[in-house]
């Protein structure tokens, strides 16, 4: 039996992507289609030049999640959805059904959420997993039997990829992204962390549990004083991501 390979797509990150990307557009009777249009092109695209055995669609939940619980500053920082895009969702949901695609949404998760638990229910020996997305956080997930495909660039990243790219392995990822933060996400992170210092860290120390343990042994610098003034917001962060 050969190896099965299942495409996860991040449905509602490319519902935006798409508003973006396209000018607006819209129907004879006023409707707005951009998004409409930008989404089915690429997903017209997967099922033609990937012809994926197995496909699955994740969609963010209206309203609060269990990361707003945990730090109701989470996101707090986005705007609204545009109204002209509002609209549009129902007919994207519609032609992902039509297709027979299953939809993945959880009251209280989010895409991100789902598409995790299904790598870990289904990536191994016998099953490759394509995750479709260009969202650096699901970077964490890529292993042997997972890579992130990005359609919009044609941007495929796989284990050495995300080494190359940020200095850790994708395992080490979440770790990384505690210490920088996400401002689109309004998650802290540590003041004054960035790529390069986070790189060196968790290269140094291998997790945030590594640099913790070893950080009253750094020498006085101030951001060893950052570094223990926000270890809350580090790990505050690494439950956010």
């Amino acid at each position: 039996m050969g190896l099965r390979e299942v495409y996860l797509i991040d449905g509602s990150a490319y519902i935006y992507r798409a508003y973006h990307a396209i000018h607006p557009l819209s129907n004879s009777t006023g409707l707005p289609t951009n998004a409409v249009y930008g989404f089915t092109t690429i997903l017209r695209r997967i099922l033609r030049e990937k012809e994926p055995e197995c496909l699955a669609v994740a969609w963010d939940t209206k309203g609060p999640v269990f990361r707003n619980r945990i730090y109701p500053k989470y996101k707090a920082n986005r705007p609204p959805m545009p109204d002209d895009l509002v609209p549009q969702i129902p007919y994207i949901h519609k032609i992902v059904d039509a297709y027979n695609i299953l939809s993945m949404k959880h009251e209280d998760k989010e895409a991100d959420d789902l598409i995790a638990s299904a790598v870990r229910r289904l990536a191994g020996d016998d099953c490759r997993v394509v995750v479709v997305s260009g969202d650096k956080d699901l970077l964490q997930l890529v292993s042997e039997y997972v890579v992130l495909w990005d359609p919009m660039n044609d941007k495929l990243m796989d284990e050495k990829a995300v080494q190359v790219k940020y200095g850790v392995r994708p395992v080490q990822l979440l770790d990384y992204l505690a210490l920088t933060g996400d401002s689109a996400d309004n998650i802290p992170g540590v003041p004054g962390v960035g790529p390069k210092t986070a790189q060196q860290l968790i290269s140094a120390y291998g997790s945030l549990e590594g640099l913790y343990a070893a950080v009253d042994g750094l020498k006085k610098s101030k951001m060893k004083e950052r570094l223990i003034s926000h270890r809350d917001d580090a790990f505050l962060s690494r439950e956010l991501i």
